[in-house]
């Protein structure tokens, strides 16, 4: 008779010798069964699938092919397995694909037990029912072991991963009882030229570049890049960018357990958890990034998040308007018929000259939009800038809101949060002092020591929020004097922002303009020309400051024109 093999390992084995790996070693046994039977092995079908859950059945290469060799004829006659669980630990999929096997003419052998799997009778079908539940609830808490351990490392402060860029991953020795040392555990550490990277990504990310600018801006200068995966080129993409902007780990916070890797029927489907699951731990020692960057870069992201275009499931659908755009006006001017004004070039003589106009006339036609009329860009900025900076940037103006924000900063909101993370530390420390107690008098250890924990997590995120008020920053804004003169200074720092590249500017005007701006089109008047208007507001620019939202004077809403 003529033998296939199928074997599995769930853990890839990395660093073994090909033949001390498990799969080696089940195909060996495999082959030894069929040796003591007398079959022959057919080399071009032993399949193996190293490194793949047995809750997996799309993505496994070796099962795929042994499926397809199935149809229309199976070329063995005899397949040989160490034991069942290697074919799934799934128990619905596991006896789907033993029925397909058996179905189709071959017999299903399981060395380590002598014995073949068949499903002649109710009897049979009863007993994979029993060994296919046997091995997913095998699985079920072979999770539970791996996620305790994890949690554990998690809440230690210990790697749980891979590498992550800006750190180096340190491991850990400790002396066994027969005084041989193991690794115990990993720690990271701050990898001080990678975080240089680091940091000049948040800033020039908090400048208004882009994800795609920043990644071709740190390339051309071959600046340190994250280790490149499966097979392709080294160096940053906006991708890889973008991750790097949210992650915790450079403001000096752990944070584990965000998402879940696979779905209730084992198949890897990655989804978010709830944030009360996930397991949060202070790492002061591990920041790169200040707080003031990072809140800087939040803010940001969120802004662009709130003008991202969604589906319906919430899923991106394409950058903010405007982001990374080389003109000023892109993406912040509408025409009247509700399209964007859009920038686009034509040859003038023998320079190329840009102008803007309606999106919707020059990409749909007149049907949709009749207004036609184009206007020199450099124009249309410059009067958009007098503007803003006459209007919305008027000394009176500025100084009203100043005035606002002064009193706002430098007001009680400092003693206020203190009192209120006073009483949230005093609570928790009541409720400790109660879970200890049921602890002394016999509670569930492991229950009552993991919502401690928690609350333990909570009190020390409490503690430094209450230590960052007494820091240096805090104490300057303490001072009105102070105060003013740090707003004056970013004030100034903004308007000299509007006039030196299109991309810094337009972060500026977006929080000086509430909403977009309106082009209207005059093309009975000789010459043709546009009116523009839009809202005013200092908001934006000091929301990030002021503790409390920021409201605009009363009544400032200025109609900007030409």
């Amino acid at each position: 008779m003529l033998a296939g093999i199928y074997a599995r390992k769930s853990t890839a084995q990395n660093g073994i010798a090909d033949e001390a790996r498990s799969v080696a070693r089940q195909v060996a046994g495999s082959r030894a069964y069929a040796l003591k039977k007398g079959w022959a092995v057919a080399d071009d079908h032993v399949y193996v699938d190293d490194g793949i859950s047995g809750a997996e059945f799309v993505k496994r290469p070796g099962l795929v092919r042994l499926m397809n060799a199935l149809s229309p004829h199976p070329p063995f006659e005899v397949l040989i397995m160490s034991e069942e669980s290697r074919l799934g630990r799934e128990a619905i999929e596991t006896a789907y694909v033993l029925k397909q096997l058996v179905t189709s003419g071959v017999q299903v052998f399981f060395y380590l037990e002598e014995r073949e799997r068949t499903l002649d009778g109710p009897t049979d079908k009863i007993m994979l029912s029993l060994t296919a539940y046997a091995d997913e609830l095998e699985r079920e808490k072979a999770r539970q072991r791996t996620y305790d351990a994890m949690a554990r490392k998690a809440r230690a402060g210990h790697v749980t991963g891979g590498r992550v860029f800006g750190y180096d991953n340190v491991p850990f020795k400790a002396k066994a009882a027969d005084g041989t040392f193991y690794r115990s555990h990993v720690e990271r550490q701050i990898n001080a030229t990678e975080a240089q990277v680091v940091k000049r990504i948040f800033t020039l990310y908090a400048q208004g570049l882009g994800h795609s600018r920043i990644a071709k801006q740190l390339n051309s200068e071959h600046a340190a890049s994250p280790r490149p995966q499966q097979g392709r080129p080294s160096g940053w993409s906006p991708s890889s960018i973008r991750e790097l902007l949210r992650r915790p780990l450079y403001r000096g916070q752990l944070v584990w357990n965000r998402t879940k890797k696979r779905n209730q029927w084992g198949i890897v489907k990655p989804t978010s958890r709830s944030e009360a699951e996930w397991i949060q731990i202070p790492a002061e020692h591990l920041r790169i990034v200040p707080e003031e960057l990072w809140g800087a870069v939040a803010h940001r992201l969120k802004s662009m998040g709130r003008r991202s275009l969604r589906s319906g499931d919430g899923r991106l659908m394409g950058r903010p308007l405007g982001e990374g755009a080389k003109h000023l006006l892109a993406g912040l001017a509408k025409c009247i018929c509700g399209a964007s004004i859009e920038a686009r070039s034509r040859r003038q003589g023998r320079r190329r000259v840009v102008f803007y106009g309606c999106s919707a006339y020059h990409r749909k036609g007149k049907t949709v939009c009749s207004n036609g009329l184009t206007l020199r860009a450099d124009v249309l900025e410059n009067a958009v800038l007098r503007e803003v900076e006459a209007v919305v940037l008027d000394p009176r103006v500025v100084q009203v809101a100043l005035d606002d924000a002064v009193e706002r900063i430098v007001g009680d909101q400092g003693d206020e949060q203190r009192v209120e993370l006073e009483q949230k530390i005093k609570r928790l420390d009541t409720e400790l002092a109660r879970l200890v107690e049921a602890v002394a008098q016999g509670g569930d250890s492991r229950t009552l020591t993991e919502e401690i924990q928690k609350r333990e997590v909570r009190r020390q995120e409490f503690a430094a929020t209450m230590e960052g008020l007494a820091n240096r920053e805090f104490a300057m804004w303490r001072s009105k004097p102070g105060v003013r003169e740090d707003l004056e200074q970013r004030i100034r720092d903004w308007r000299g922002l509007l006039r030196r590249q299109a991309t810094q500017g337009q972060q500026i005007l977006r929080k000086l303009i509430d909403g977009r701006l309106l082009l209207t089109p005059h093309i009975d008047e000789t010459p043709a020309y546009y009116e523009f208007s839009g809202i005013g507001t200092l908001t934006g620019l000091l929301s990030g400051i002021v503790p409390h939202k920021l409201a605009s004077p009363t009544g400032f809403e200025p109609v900007l024109q030409p």
